[in-house]
Order: structure tokens, then sequence, then C-alpha cells
């Protein structure tokens, strides 16, 4: 049996995605009604963080909880993962030992080449590259709010950083376009938007990005490792705020995220996710669901199908 990985949006189908999302909202519904619901039972995750994250571990964590198993937080100093031991042996003998295995890392080749090399599931949960569990909890929240994302426009605002690369796999994937407004210097991977031309367009104008947009979303101008890079971003995202004014500028019905953790004042204005048009929150949320939706996928959904293969 082939082991089936998420390390980036395109390791599903468009199909599976959109009935992982559809589950995702199953999934909250059950926990929302106090039911017990425990596929996972006796099941281990393996969680690596070599990044620290909030919404991550808690999401993650909870989630195998909730599921009836149980998740291991595993820090850099906890593990040889890259230091030691190569990454192809510490995935051998982790992955001998548990049933899924989460990374939150900085490379993306280490979790492709740990992905190449465990007996069991893999999940990105961020590298520089990609964060394709947050679009899942994004594309939750936006069916959720306002329907099918299907045919809609996107406005990505800020750094072409993971996310926003995340946010262009996403429009191939789930059928939108995409508008990505950056400053010089800081666009989305070349390669990446030249495969998606015919739904992702570079700009440097915020309010051409949101025109018609029913999704406006940003993220810090720093992400983590760039904090050197603090002021030089500063002065070079000035002008690149998601605040009410350009939400006016959106479509009517336009709705707003953001991955969090906000530096309000920088990349959105102090008021921004307080304002109705904001689901942040709910996003947030999401990623426990979304999640959970996906681990379900990956040691339940995908042996049953090969199963009655």
């Amino acid at each position: 049996m082939t082991t089936r990985h998420f390390l980036t949006l395109l390791d599903l189908s468009p199909e599976e995605l959109k009935r992982l999302i559809a589950r995702a909202t199953e999934l909250k519904a059950i926990r929302n009604r106090g039911e017990i619901y425990e596929p996972l039972k006796n099941k281990v995750m393996s969680m690596i963080f070599e990044k620290s994250s909030t919404r991550t571990r808690v999401s993650f964590e909870a989630g195998m909880a909730q599921f009836g198993g149980h998740a291991m937080f595993l820090s850099p100093r906890d593990t040889q993962l890259g230091r030691g031991e190569p990454i192809s042996d510490s995935a051998r003998v982790i992955s001998s030992m548990v049933d899924v295995v989460m990374i939150r890392t900085f490379s993306h080749e280490l979790v492709t080449e740990f992905a190449a090399n465990s007996h069991v599931p893999v999940i990105n949960a961020l590298t520089d590259e990609y964060h394709p569990c947050q679009l899942l909890a994004d594309m939750q929240t936006f069916l959720e709010h306002r329907g099918d994302i299907e045919g809609k426009t996107v406005a990505w605002i800020g750094d072409g950083n993971n996310m926003c690369s995340s946010y262009i796999n996403a429009a191939r994937q789930f059928n939108f376009t995409l508008n990505v407004a950056c400053p010089e210097g800081f666009e989305p991977d070349a390669e990446l938007v030249a495969a998606n031309a015919d739904r992702v367009n570079v700009m440097r104008s915020c309010e051409d990005a949101v025109k018609g947009a029913s999704l406006v979303v940003t993220d810090v101008w720093a992400s983590m490792g760039q904090e050197e890079e603090q002021t030089i971003r500063e002065k070079a995202f000035a002008d690149y705020q998601v605040n009410p004014a350009l939400m006016d500028k959106a479509d009517k019905e336009a709705i707003f995220m953001h991955c969090l953790p906000a530096h309000r004042g920088e990349e959105i204005s102090e008021d921004m996710l307080d304002d109705p048009r904001s689901v942040a929150f709910d996003e947030a949320e999401n990623r426990l669901h979304a999640q959970k939706a996906l681990l379900e996928f990956l040691l339940v959904t995908c042996k049953e199908e090969v199963a009655e293969a």
C-alpha cells in the first residue's frame, strides 16, 4: 500500500480536498453537539517542532485527544533530527513506532526527505515554502461563511511567503482567481506563479488587488526567522496594510482572514480583527476541525479505500 502524505495541497485531488473540507464541518458539528467520536483510539502522532507555534500545537494535540489518540510533542532538544542522525534514519525509526508524523520546520526539503523514508503518513504543519494545513482551515471558513469559493477572486496582500505559495496552490485546487499585491522584491516564487499564470496575478496596488475580491488575506510582514529584517520590511510594506478602508474597495460581501498571530498597526490596522468582516478567529478555530478531517482521511479513509479496491 502506498502511504499518503500531506506536504502541499497538491498531494490531494481537488475532489478529495472538497470532501475533506465538508467533513471538517461535519466533525465540527459532532464536537459542538458533545458527541464522542474516537476513530483514532490507541493511535499515536509524533509532533516534531523546529518552529514554535500556538495554534498548530493546540489544534493537532487537541484533535488527537478528541479522536481518542495521543500526540507526542518533540522539540528540537528532544530529537537528533538533522543533527547527529540523517533525516532518512530518523524517519525510519520514528515512523516504526507511531501512526502519523506532523512536522513544523524551516526546510521543505527536510519534510520531503522524511516523508520519502517514512512508513506512515507525514503532515507538513509549516515550512518556509508552504503552509497547507492553514489553507484547509481557510477554505473551510470561506465555505461556512460564503459558500463555494470556486470562481471567486481572492486578494493576497503582502509578502510572497509560504502562505502566499499555498494560496497559489489553493487557487489551482479550488479553482479561484488570486490577486497578489506585494512590493518589488517580495514576489511569490516565480516558477509557481508561472505554472499558475492562468489564475494568479501579481501586482503592486492593493486597491487593484481587492477590486471584486470575495476574500482578502494577509500575513505578518516578517515571518519567523526574518526578525532581523523587520526594519527593512516595515519600510517596504508600509503601503500594504489591510484596514477597513481597503476592505471597502473589495466586494460588498468580502470577508477578511489572517492566519495569526497578527501584528496590529503593521500588516493590519489596530481595528481590523474586530471589523465585522473579519473571520480570523473562526479561521483559527477551524485549524482544529480541518486537521481532524485530514487525520481521519490519512489514517482511516485511505486505508478503507485500499481495502475496498
